[in-house]
């Protein structure tokens, strides 16, 4: 067996038990939490008699290995559930808060790496007033409270210059440009401190390449700076780069929570702020499982194509 499959067989190996512990743990903060989550969810008029109904009706009657076990088999037979509230399946509500959220997390990572490579390589063989300017946007956008930011956004868009719409959202199929002027204030919100994440790593991670052997030995074979930068600098530094990417797209989601509640994006966040507000803890589960996995997932695809841009790390995990 070669030692790319070795890698990607114990990859996927690996990211299964990892599922099983991201589960147990998402199950457990919701039902150790201090005090009674039934009594917090009906509020402080309920009666004993009401509060056993929705323990029962929740299964928070039985043991919790008993709840872990059902509630594992009902996801691994496709029921997340229903919502409390609304009585509606959550696998439908996530079927519908899910595409609203990938398309932000898309659309701020795409617009994060274009910006974020780029002035990263730029900085990396530039003079100084370059290294200057971008360890300003570096501090600006690493510095800068998301929240704060898309404030500041709407202030100048939409108060000052009244271009783009504060709040809202419209499916990109009914309406394409519709879609994207509601999205340019959160995925720039989002876009901005990922970028700057990203311009550190790829700043670091060329300037060390550049420093290499190989590459003074390609100088001096008379290649231009912008071949030996473009055709061998940037590849070696290929895994760095697409690292900090995989775990960016982690701080993406987590960002989406609030991002999406700033702006009034009916997402999978804003569906786990509302169930928090309403007390609707089967809502907030299910909302952190399918941030939780998919975050697991991003980072196997991650490792799986650092392992094909270096086979060196391939090779390593199967020894």
């Amino acid at each position: 067996m070669s030692g790319q499959i070795a890698f990607i067989l114990r990859r996927v190996a690996l990211t299964l038990p990892t599922l099983f512990v991201m589960s147990l743990v998402v199950f457990l903060i919701i039902r150790l939490v201090p005090g009674d989550p039934v009594r917090t969810m009906l509020g402080f008029r309920a009666t004993d008699a009401n509060v056993a109904e929705l323990r029962q009706q929740l299964g928070l009657d039985q043991s919790l290995f008993t709840q872990y076990v059902v509630w594992i088999g009902n996801l691994l037979h496709g029921d997340l559930g229903k919502d409390i509230v609304s009585h509606a399946p959550l696998s439908e509500l996530l079927a519908q808060r899910l595409p609203v959220t990938f398309e932000l997390t898309g659309l701020s990572m795409l617009l994060a790496v274009a910006f974020g490579v780029p002035l990263g390589v730029w900085a990396a063989s530039g003079g100084k007033w370059v290294n200057r300017l971008t360890e300003g946007f570096v501090i600006f956008g690493i510095a800068i409270p998301d929240f704060w930011l898309g404030i500041m956004l709407v202030l100048v868009f939409t108060g000052i210059l009244a271009v783009l719409p504060p709040t809202g959202y419209t499916p990109f199929l009914k309406n394409p440009l519709g879609n994207l002027r509601y999205m340019v204030l959160p995925v720039s919100t989002l876009a901005v401190g990922e970028a700057a994440y990203i311009l550190r790593t790829t700043r670091g991670a060329v300037k060390a390449v550049l420093g290499r052997p190989f590459v003074t030995f390609l100088r001096a074979k008379g290649l231009s700076p912008r071949r030996i930068l473009f055709g061998h600098v940037l590849r070696n530094a290929g895994p760095s780069i697409v690292t900090v990417i995989g775990i960016q797209v982690g701080v993406l989601l987590g960002g989406a929570i609030i991002v999406e509640s700033l702006f009034a994006l009916p997402g999978v966040g804003r569906l786990i702020v509302t169930g928090i507000n309403q007390r609707n803890y089967p809502t907030v589960q299910v909302g952190v499982l399918a941030i939780a996995t998919i975050f697991i997932v991003v980072s196997l695809i991650t490792d799986l194509i650092v392992g094909w841009l270096d086979p060196r790390v391939a090779d390593g995990a199967g020894t």
